[in-house]
């Protein structure tokens, strides 16, 4: 497994730079909650998981690491940390789900000392890394039984270890397959403008064993007209009550050449990335990044810098393109109706809970 992340004893959080990645392994370490929120602004922590995980982190220092003996001060601090990191992306929907539970833990324990409230948020903190790596696990056990002995899958950005607190979502089904003895090749989109695919799920699939070939994003479509393709699998940043999806840029089209193709369609994502409260994916804030991501490459410029740039990080896959949805709890075929799951969910985080408390 790949150290991503790790919150010390002496309040500190430790994590893989992923921008560097896969040609330099450097882990930075801080104990401020600003950091984590530009680390994940700037992607050195990324994957809808693990940027709420490290959020959750960011609350326990942001707390830590803030001196007062005045309540109301206290919490207005509290509330000022978790908007900052709030504010770091605006499209993963485990981000807002991890501030949300702190933020719960922090209002039921108001009223006791500081260091209680400070105990109470960082074991809230540790679950939800827990719980998601459970969730990755059960996602891999529920996934690998819509793949055969021998197949080809093609996915696209970074769904496994570095994006999760587990073995990942969309590669932690190819993982299990793997360890069920079947035969999985995976062919590897890049994955533009930042090569998360290139640099992430290349790295991570030769760490882990995994046969693979790389493929510039624009291949995909005559690997699938050719045969070579028998499914797609990719993970997704929030999913709307509707079954809507949205992932990495370029999922869309991966999905609507699937559909042409007749080849099934698959997303994989643990409970923590529904919206169980909006009704489709146009509800979806889409992210824009800066232009430089497209205009330059580390650095140097390889356009004109004064160019007009459209830089969505993400696309919306339509339900009706959508073959099933993997989560933790289940295989979900159409038609999705997540809105009326979500005491289920919240039911089956809490079996995880006991669970974990009972070992």
């Amino acid at each position: 497994m790949i150290d991503k992340l790790e919150y010390t004893n002496k309040h500190e959080l430790i994590f893989l730079d992923q921008t560097l990645l896969p040609l330099k392994e450097k882990y930075l370490k801080t104990k401020n909650y600003k950091d984590v929120a530009e680390a994940i602004a700037s992607l050195r922590i990324r994957g809808a998981p693990l940027i709420g995980i490290a959020a959750a982190y960011g609350v326990v220092m942001g707390v830590h690491h803030y001196d007062t003996d005045n309540r109301k001060n206290f919490e207005i601090h509290f509330y000022k940390v978790t908007e900052t990191l709030r504010n770091s992306r605006p499209t993963a929907r485990n981000l807002f789900y991890a501030i949300e539970r702190m933020t719960k833990v922090f209002e039921e324990n108001i009223e006791k000392d500081f260091l209680d409230i400070e105990d109470a948020l960082l074991r809230e903190a540790d679950a939800i890394f827990d719980e998601d790596a459970e969730m990755c696990k059960r996602i891999g056990v529920n996934g690998s039984e819509l793949l055969g002995e021998k197949m080809s899958v093609l996915t696209h950005c970074n769904a496994g270890e570095l994006a999760t607190g587990g073995i990942g979502t969309a590669l932690g089904i190819i993982y299990t397959a793997k360890q069920q003895g079947k035969d999985i090749f995976v062919y590897v989109d890049e994955t533009r403008p930042l090569l998360q695919g290139s640099r992430l799920t290349a790295y991570e699939l030769e760490e882990n064993g995994v046969e693979f070939d790389l493929i510039i994003d624009s291949m995909a479509a005559n690997l699938m007209r050719d045969g070579l393709v028998d499914c797609v699998i990719v993970g997704a940043d929030r999913i709307a009550s509707n079954g809507d999806a949205v992932n990495k840029i370029g999922s869309y089209s991966l999905a609507v050449n699937c559909a042409f193709h007749k080849i099934p369609f698959y997303v994989a994502a643990p409970g923590s990335t529904i919206d169980f409260d909006i009704k489709s994916g146009e509800e979806i804030e889409i992210e824009e990044r800066s232009s430089e991501e497209i205009t330059r490459i580390k650095g140097e410029k390889i356009t004109r810098s004064d160019i007009s740039v459209q830089n969505p990080a993400f696309d919306l896959i339509p339900n009706e393109l959508i073959t099933a949805i993997v989560t933790e709890y289940k295989v979900h075929f159409p038609p999705y109706n997540f809105g009326g799951l979500k005491h289920m969910f919240q039911s089956y985080i809490s079996t995880l809970r006991s669970e974990e408390d009972g070992e």
